[in-house]
């Protein structure tokens, strides 16, 4: 089963978050998918803009593009600090993530 298969996401628009409060400062997610995090001076991970730019509020999502999908959830799954969180758009439920059913 492909992860998008998994996701239920077959046409469905995903978001991502991170939680810094949890970040431990890895950096595995821009290993993954550097097109989508990125590390700032602080040490911890953000997700950024379509625009490539660094999204610091607190609970800042951005969309997760199809093709970088498995990544993203790739990275959720390896996050030794479970921060990072993968969601449907419609209705906000976690389909990867610390908090995911």
């Amino acid at each position: 089963m492909t992860v998008q298969q998994e996701a239920g996401a077959a046409g469905e628009a995903l978001e991502v978050w991170i939680d810094q409060d949890l970040c431990t400062g890895d950096g595995i997610c821009v290993q993954y998918a550097p097109e989508v995090f990125e590390l700032d001076i602080d040490g911890l991970a953000y997700v950024k803009s379509a625009g490539d730019e660094l999204l610091q509020a607190p609970g800042a999502t951005t969309p997760v593009p199809l093709p970088l999908l498995t990544d993203v959830v790739d990275s959720a799954k390896e996050c030794p600090g479970e921060c990072i969180h993968v969601r449907r758009v419609s209705d906000r439920v976690e389909v990867f993530g610390p908090d995911a059913e």
